[in-house]
């Protein structure tokens, strides 16, 4: 959807002090062969901490050998979100598409320790 950069400068602070990174303002979406259930406590953004409306369940994890994080709202855990439960966001400090020439269809592992 190309939201995240809108986000991140609105709320870059937020997110630098739940994960101690500076994200980069794009996610790289992946699809899952099929939807699966966060780890149990994930970080989390709470909307009333930012005055939002949206809560964030962020994961550590990795990807390509990097610290990355995977980032699901509420509504898209419940299913009632914009993606479908099996489609995730990743976010780190770079642009991964860029930095490892991926294409759409490329299969990436990612590893949630």
């Amino acid at each position: 959807m190309g939201i995240f950069g809108y986000w991140i400068g609105q709320l870059g602070d937020h997110y630098e002090r739940k994960t101690g990174m500076h994200l980069y303002s794009g996610t790289l979406n992946l699809e899952l062969p099929e939807s699966d259930s966060l780890p149990p406590n994930p970080l989390r953004p709470e909307a009333h901490e930012y005055g939002g409306r949206v809560s964030v369940n962020i994961v550590p994890c990795l990807i390509l050998g990097r610290p990355a994080f995977l980032l699901l709202t509420d509504q898209n855990e419940i299913g009632t979100g914009h993606h479908p439960r099996n489609l995730i966001e990743i976010a780190t400090d770079l642009g991964l598409r860029d930095a490892y020439s991926l294409r759409d269809g490329d299969p990436i592992e990612v590893e949630i320790p």
